[in-house]
């Protein structure tokens, strides 16, 4: 039941576009020694994101614009995204990397904004897949996922 779930929930978050092949492999280095590894590394995912967005706002506020500093701050948060896979956020952090290059404050304002967003929707997704997947209980352990 929990692995058909897993592979149900992961497959919608895939197709909408939160997630990439990434998040899937975290999934697949989970076991019964450590069941709930994929859920740890999400949660220090968003520890570690908030701390970085707090630092990209903070930036961000400062007078002269430092399109140099954004974009550096930028490119951690793009490889935290890229680690857990987590393809919408990516996707606007590249965005941002490219108003920086561009120097368009705007264009980074608002592609940080959308990925506020996202980090939001993402959470509250996550949280709602392994909340689901701690009630239907422990894996099966007879079955192997795959086919993704």
């Amino acid at each position: 039941m929990q692995l058909l779930l897993r592979y149900l929930i992961a497959c919608v978050l895939y197709v909408e576009g939160y997630l990439d092949e990434q998040f899937c492999q975290i999934e697949d280095l989970q076991d019964e020694a450590s069941p709930n590894f994929a859920e740890e590394v999400v949660s220090l995912f968003f520890k570690d994101s908030a701390r970085l967005m707090t630092n990209i706002e903070q930036a961000m506020e400062k007078n002269p614009r430092d399109f140099n500093r954004w974009d550096s701050h930028m490119q951690q948060l793009k490889g935290s995204c890229s680690s857990i896979g987590a393809s919408r956020m990516k996707n606007e952090c590249t965005s941002f990397r490219n108003s920086c290059g561009d120097e368009n404050a705007e264009g980074c304002m608002r592609s940080f904004q959308k990925l506020k967003r996202e980090h939001g929707v993402l959470r509250q997704k996550l949280e709602s897949y392994f909340q689901l997947l701690r009630q239907a209980g422990p894996a099966e352990t007879a079955i192997r996922r795959g086919g993704r």
